[in-house]
């Protein structure tokens, strides 16, 4: 059954790699690169300051910064762990796929990318839908652009993106409830 569900997730794999064209690998080069949001972040941050004030402020940092922590932590954890070699470093792909990423890396399962970007869409969509009700919608799409890079630049499978989507999703919510909670606890809004 898994290795079915391997064979599969590898050939939609195949499939979405292959989509991409020269013409585009700049702009997708460009969303995977980790620095490309932070504009994004900064803006983020700035809305939580101008609606929650700057002690509500701070505590949003280092929730972010443990949240951030928290999901590279145990996304490294489970790619030590299931050790899946990612697309690019499977020989027997690597003539079938576009890979045009920096580095490939060792192992993939699940997404860094993927769990770091969901976790900080859910985190912000939820904090701030209260003055910005659409907000999370437009992050959400943003994390599911910054996936997608992941396959398109040859690095990640597709299960390898869902799963660190759903993780990010799960962390992010967390992190609101703690951030909620430290927030009525210690800040008059």
């Amino acid at each position: 059954m898994i290795d079915k569900l391997l064979e599969y997730d590898t050939q939609l794999f195949l499939f979405l790699n292959n989509l991409g064209s020269p013409t585009w690998d700049s702009m997708w080069l460009l969303i995977t690169h980790e620095f490309t949001f932070v504009p994004l972040y900064a803006i983020l941050l700035y809305l939580l300051y101008r609606n929650y004030g700057l002690k509500a402020l701070l505590i949003f940092v280092l929730v972010v910064a443990l949240m951030i922590t928290c999901t590279d932590q145990i996304t490294n954890m489970f790619k030590r762990g299931f050790a899946r070699p990612r697309p690019c470093g499977v020989a027997d792909l690597i003539d079938q796929m576009r890979f045009i990423a920096v580095r490939c890396g060792k192992y993939g399962f699940f997404s860094g990318h993927s769990s770091n970007s969901m976790a900080a869409a859910v985190f912000a969509g939820l904090m701030l839908k209260p003055f910005y009700k659409n907000l999370i919608f437009i992050l959400l799409f943003w994390s599911a652009v910054v996936a997608y890079s992941r396959i398109y630049v040859g690095v990640h499978y597709p299960l390898d993106i869902v799963c660190g989507l759903t993780f990010g999703a799960f962390v992010g919510f967390l992190f609101y409830k703690f951030a909620s909670y430290l927030i009525k606890r210690y800040v008059s809004v």
